[in-house]
């Protein structure tokens, strides 16, 4: 009877060729000795009709004992329908999740995500995802493994919370192509971070003092014309900012009057235009060869940046926490003010879900407050109820 110790495989000799010591005590645990005399703990075992070989480790590295443990563990598994030597080759040919991400990027967000989303997504893997995850393992990326990330990242939540949700999707696909088990998303359970929407609206005298730098801007032709129309279109439309920014003079339909975009956050999108808005584009002078309605300073080509024109327009006016998007929130508070409805509201800004039009919902509100209490006071009057004085405190 033969037990594989450490007197055993220290005393194995290289023969010339190569042979295999089996122990006696359990059934498939054997050591490799090669030709070079280095000597290999291994084991054999059965997988249906084929027969698998496994190395566990070279002796040297591995005691007889800490091998035989070793044999001990794997074909128990063996014997409950587990194959570790398979298991092993897929380990070593899994995935990271730097090479998650570069199918991700090919097969999803280079095919199915708009451009300016796109941007973001890989400035979101490039900046943040891969240097905490990427020399991870697909399979072994464990929820605490990403709740750890969204932590980390707590004292920017906004770019957290935009980072979880390109981990959510990507890992969802990597269930559907097969690289993780269906239903392990490491991303389930975990909370985003609380998010302020900011909604500033810019008051009558605001935009009417906006409306004065422009001008201002105007007459000194120091800033390009086309960044000063499209400050006003965004006044005037609603409209986003990368709308206003790639439209091209074939979108525009004068006789309509609408913008009729090919595509946006939403789809494609019909922006109905406002006499005052018509009359903003139809004073932008058309270039030959240029398509571009926001023309930049290179031929043929548009305005890519508004953002530092915006920064000498606002701090010029006094505005300095006002955003482009505001610009867009505040033609949805105008048209609160004005009488019409969230629907309406919901059509001229291209919302495709209620909730996202809701959020103006207290603004429609304020009209029929003081339509109430003008009702309640005159009737008060009447009544001859005066009305209670407050206290001074």
């Amino acid at each position: 009877m033969t037990k594989l110790t450490k007197r055993v495989a220290e005393g194995a000799a290289a023969t010339g060729q190569e042979y295999t010591i089996w122990d006696d005590e359990i059934p498939g645990f054997g050591l490799r000795v090669l030709p070079s005399g280095r000597r290999n703990y291994m084991i054999q075992y059965r997988v249906g009709t084929r027969t698998r070989r496994m190395t566990l480790g070279p002796h040297g590295v591995l005691t007889a004992e800490q091998a035989r443990t070793m044999a001990m563990s794997s074909l128990a598994a063996v014997r409950q329908g587990a194959d570790p030597a398979a298991d092993r080759q897929a380990r070593r040919e899994a995935i990271t999740v730097k090479e998650l991400a570069d199918r991700f990027d090919k097969e999803h967000i280079s095919l199915r995500i708009k451009a300016s989303t796109a941007k973001e997504y890989r400035r979101n893997l490039n900046r943040f995802i891969l240097p905490a995850l990427g020399r991870l393992r697909v399979e072994e990326v464990t929820r605490a493994d990403i709740a750890k990330f969204h932590h980390d990242l707590r004292h920017i939540p906004y770019q957290a919370n935009r980072c979880l949700e390109v981990v959510s999707k990507m890992f969802n696909l990597a269930e559907m192509w097969g690289l993780r088990a269906d239903g392990t998303n490491p991303r389930k359970h975990i909370r985003k971070y609380p998010e302020e929407k900011r909604e500033r609206f810019l008051s009558a005298a605001e935009i009417r003092r906006v409306g004065e730098v422009l001008t201002e801007m105007e007459i000194e032709a120091i800033e390009l014309p086309s960044a000063i129309a499209a400050a006003r279109l965004l006044m005037l439309t609603g409209c986003r900012l990368n709308e206003i920014m790639t439209m091209k003079w074939v979108f525009v339909d004068a006789e309509a009057p609408a913008l009729r975009l090919p595509d946006s956050k939403t789809g494609a999108k019909i922006v109905h235009l406002g006499k005052a808005a018509l009359d903003v584009l139809l004073a932008i002078p058309r270039i030959d060869g240029n398509p571009w309605v926001i023309t930049g300073t290179k031929e043929g080509g548009r305005l890519t940046d508004l953002q530092p024109f915006w920064q000498r327009v606002r701090a010029r006016a006094g505005l300095k926490d006002v955003r482009i998007h505001d610009l867009r929130h505040t033609f949805a508070s105008t048209a609160v003010a004005s009488g019409q409805g969230l629907p309406m509201i919901g059509k001229l800004l291209g919302h495709t879900q209620v909730q996202t039009t809701a959020r103006y919902a207290h603004l429609a509100a304020e009209p029929v407050r003081a339509a109430a209490d003008q009702v309640s006071s005159g009737i008060a009057q009447v009544l001859g109820i005066q009305a209670p004085s407050v206290a001074a405190e």
